[in-house]
């Protein structure tokens, strides 16, 4: 399982995962929730209290990996496949052009 802190003009909006059985999810910080309901992060995740599960990587998460020359240069600068598209995510959109970013969270060691 692999997670990362995804951050809304800096302040931590939720959590995106991908689970074990190659799912992704997305969840709302529940102090977001409370503090800031009318800031979504994209106009097709509203915010709410409830998970977001897809099979494939959600396509707002999609449209801030690089493409490219930049994809080419940190598939090879990060040796990560660029059909793995949550290491991607992972590995370049810390400091994204914009009001999100997303922070990788360490895994706990046995996962």
């Amino acid at each position: 399982m692999r997670q990362g802190k995804v951050y809304y003009k800096d302040r931590l909006a939720g959590t995106i995962t991908e689970t074990n059985e190659g799912e992704y999810v997305f969840q709302y910080d529940l102090s977001y929730v409370k503090e800031h309901p009318e800031d979504f992060i994209t106009f097709t995740m509203p915010v709410t209290d409830k998970p977001y599960t897809e099979k494939r990587l959600f396509p707002f998460f999609e449209g801030l990996i690089p493409e490219g020359w930049l994809l080419d240069i940190a598939a090879k600068s990060w040796k990560i496949n660029p059909n793995d598209r949550m290491g991607l995510l992972l590995a370049c959109c810390k400091n994204c052009i914009g009001a999100v970013s997303v922070e990788p969270i360490p895994a706990e060691d046995g996962e």
